[in-house]
């Protein structure tokens, strides 16, 4: 099997209306999406917005409630944990968020927001060791070495996405998702932020889930291209197979939509 695997996994969401509440319709988010991902290789998941990409990558962290389903990291079942069994995996199963401003606590300094994973997850490390590992992992993302005494509203949107990284990065995880990372950014930023990430993959022998809704991002950073239209996969391949013969009409019209 491989390292991470997700077998006929739907999240349906009901529609409710009338006098009680009933339940009228069912909205199918992303309905019976299976995909393989190998140890150290990226799936690049892409789709237009309100495709189920973001809904996909919440309920493998368990985010929220999958209909049904399964997901298999390192050959283990891990929707049907519960929270108290589930909670260990954490620290291996991280997500770097699309909108780096409003996933970083605006009340914190930078090194309180890198170190409040460290002393959720290693509890044995000294007040010293963690700051010593906060100065690494900010230094590791190309953040200056005074950014753990600043606040988030100090810097760039890049830099911002960087502190998400380090954040991600503290707990020595093993699979990361990465929902829309560089989308909020500007066409400058995004390539350093693409770098950075593909240079930690190599280092730290990570797995990923990138997901985008750019076609050229997601083939530049993807070993496998997945892509969703719709809440369904319609198509999926080798990265430079995919976008050198697409066989679906939708694949085909994302890759229309990329600037020459």
């Amino acid at each position: 099997m491989a390292f991470f695997s997700v077998k006929n996994l739907k999240v349906h969401f009901p529609v409710r209306g009338g006098w009680f509440g009933r339940s009228q319709d069912v909205i199918k988010a992303v309905d019976d999406v299976s995909f393989d991902i190998e140890h150290g290789q990226t799936l690049g998941l892409v789709g237009e917005s309100g495709s189920g990409k973001s809904t996909v990558s919440r309920a493998l962290l368990k985010l929220l409630r999958p209909t049904s389903g399964q997901a298999f990291y390192d050959d283990r079942e891990i929707l049907s944990l519960g929270e108290r069994e589930f909670r260990p995996l954490r620290k291996d199963l991280q997500m770097i968020f699309q909108d780096p401003i409003g996933s970083l606590n605006p009340r914190m300094k930078v090194g309180a927001i890198v170190d409040e994973p460290l002393s959720i997850h290693f509890r044995s490390l000294t007040r010293d060791e963690r700051q010593e590992t906060v100065a690494n992992l900010l230094k590791k993302v190309g953040l200056p070495a005074d950014a753990a005494g600043r606040y988030p509203h100090e810097f760039s949107g890049g830099q911002r996405q960087r502190i998400g990284i380090a954040r991600a990065l503290a707990v020595q995880p093993k699979f990361l998702i990465c929902d829309e990372p560089v989308s909020a950014l500007d066409v400058s930023v995004q390539a350093q932020i693409l770098n950075l990430l593909k240079d930690l993959q190599d280092e730290f022998k990570l797995t990923y889930l990138f997901i985008a809704h750019d076609l050229a991002v997601v083939r530049h950073m993807s070993d496998h291209i997945a892509v969703m239209h719709l809440g369904k996969l319609v198509e999926q391949g080798p990265a430079d197979a995919l976008c050198e013969a697409p066989q679906h009409e939708y694949t085909r019209k994302l890759l229309a939509a990329v600037p020459a």
